[in-house]
């Protein structure tokens, strides 16, 4: 048997980002090693259902986190009002306050890894930079597992946050911010980072962390991947960094998930159906279809930016629609298309994942043919025979559908949802309905004419077969990618790597109550 090691996963609280990392780390404690997730409460059934061990960042990460309120991106709401800048536009704000995240993210991290003492560090390169850069510091090898369309989509991300603005406009307000400096200075005091905040606004969607990584993992494959800029690519081939696609990381069957974006513990409703694939397998002998409908974990959850209540800033000033008029416009569409009030056993059977807000299925007509719940296992569901899927078009619905043979119909929600949603289309397994952005007061006559387009693209996509048949035959190149297997033998490959320096050796981080700075002291 090879030998033990043990592996350091850092994942946030995002369901979209965590889910993929959960395969990996089954198949790595299944073949010996152990392996510690630094994450949220929220995320512990499903790590815990891994065997690997829990650990709240919250708890570890205590220098950002007391005091503070919580949110999806490292209490940046908070860190604003202390800076008094929560009417920035979003990526101004971002681009503010990241790096003093950083520089309170890092001694915690540092510690928890020095606790552990990991042979690898996994991580989120867009969520939990803080990872990334501590196992820089620690020389310990680390692997970037990113969860989007490749390094490409990132640009494309980037262009969204953007939001109409100019990438020197926002740079040419960074570099007037005396705050912001401070903070980039302390990180290199501190830590020795040569942190530079403007290379992802030089060069449209570059991720700076990754350069510090010894593998980038994406969870798509070479084909699928977004396409990269010229002066993207090369910016990378320079810096050396290696990207793999292995394609989506599926879990085995009846594997918990981590799902929902509801930052306070007991804010989620309701619960997954027990029964839900035994319904979904007794409709499908009985010869029904089964249509299946998610608009994912960030609509429906409560970010302060892309959420439930929220109407994310256009490209033009305007709002458009919240999360909620979007998803009640796409479930509705559902209901219109499928929905049988008679109770017809012929009737196709609707599974429609509601997401953790209580009023999600508010003023809808909820047909008997319905099966609605907060929550559904989706890659079982998926491979169980759902012969059409309703979907936001996040990445890992993309490719968890695409990996089933599963046609689509895209209600794209947002950042990467948008381009994943129109690939699918060019390639002749989906439709997509663009996000309407209505001017105020118009949003309930949008969501009408919003409805009805999805209707259309539901019954038609249902109807016409070459959208099936072009979506089994992707399955199939999919399939080549090597997905969880293969994903594992690269990670463990990195650990084989020589460490330059003992994680004994090296400085360890201790804070000063008193003072509340961090410092630096020989172990």
């Amino acid at each position: 048997m090879a030998e033990s090691r043990c592996f350091a996963f850092v994942f946030g609280m995002a369901s979209g980002h965590i889910n993929p990392s959960l395969p990996l780390a089954r198949r790595l404690v299944s073949e010996g090693h152990k392996v510690h997730y630094l994450s949220r409460e929220q995320m512990r059934p499903a790590i815990e259902d891994t065997g690997a061990t829990f650990w709240n960042e919250l708890e570890e990460e205590r220098e950002l986190y007391e005091g503070r309120e919580t949110d999806l991106m490292g209490a940046n709401m908070s860190l604003k009002k202390e800076l008094g800048i929560e009417s920035e536009p979003m990526i101004v704000g971002w681009m503010k306050v990241a790096p003093w995240t950083l520089e309170l993210q890092l001694p915690g991290c540092i510690r928890w890894l020095q606790k552990i003492d990991p042979s690898t560090v996994v991580y989120c390169p867009l969520l939990n930079q803080d990872a990334g850069y501590a196992a820089h510091i620690l020389q310990i090898p680390s692997v970037a597992l990113l969860t989007t369309a490749g390094p490409g989509s990132m640009a494309a991300a980037m262009d969204f946050f953007m939001a109409g603005q100019k990438p020197e406009d926002v740079i040419e307000i960074l570099k007037n911010d005396g705050p912001v400096h401070q903070r980039i200075r302390n990180l290199k005091a501190k830590f020795g980072l040569d942190y530079d905040i403007y290379a992802g606004l030089r060069t449209l969607g570059y991720i700076t962390v990754l350069t510090k990584a010894d593998l980038v993992l994406m969870t798509t494959t070479e084909d699928l991947q977004d396409p990269v800029p010229p002066e993207l690519l090369s910016k990378y081939q320079k810096a050396g960094v290696q990207f793999v696609g292995v394609g989506p990381l599926l879990d085995q069957k009846g594997a918990k998930r981590a799902a929902g974006h509801k930052f306070q513990e007991g804010a989620s409703h309701g619960s997954t159906a027990s029964d839900v694939l035994q319904q979904v397998k007794e409709a499908k002998q009985a010869g029904r279809s089964v249509i299946y409908a998610s608009m994912g974990t960030v609509v429906t959850g409560d970010s302060p930016d892309f959420g439930w209540a929220v109407k994310p800033d256009g490209p033009d000033g305007r709002k458009g629609f919240t999360g909620k008029q979007l998803c009640q416009s796409a479930f509705g569409a559902v209901f219109d298309a499928f929905g049988d009030q008679s109770g017809s056993a012929t009737a196709p059977f609707i599974v429609l994942a509601t997401g953790p807000q209580p009023d999600a299925l508010e003023n809808l007509e909820v047909p008997k043919n319905a099966l609605c719940v907060a929550e559904v296992p989706q890659v079982d569901l998926l491979r169980s025979g759902v012969d059409l899927f309703l979907t936001h078009f996040g990445q890992n619905s993309f490719m968890e559908s695409l990996s089933t043979g599963v046609p689509m119909v895209g209600c794209p929600g947002c950042v990467d949802q948008p381009a994943n949603a129109k690939k699918a289309q060019a390639m002749g397994i989906a439709l997509q309905v663009d996000r309407p952005v209505p001017e105020d007061g118009e949003e309930l006559h949008a969501m009408q004419e919003y409805r009805k387009e999805v209707t259309e693209a539901l019954k038609r996509v249902f109807e016409e077969p070459h959208f099936k048949n072009r979506a089994e035959e992707v399955s199939r190149g999919i399939k080549e990618a090597g997905g969880v297997p293969r994903a594992t033998e690269l990670v463990l490959g990195v650990a084989g790597m020589k460490r330059p320096t003992l994680l004994t050796g090296i400085p360890k981080m201790e804070i000063d109550k008193e003072k509340s700075v961090v410092t630096v002291a020989v172990a």
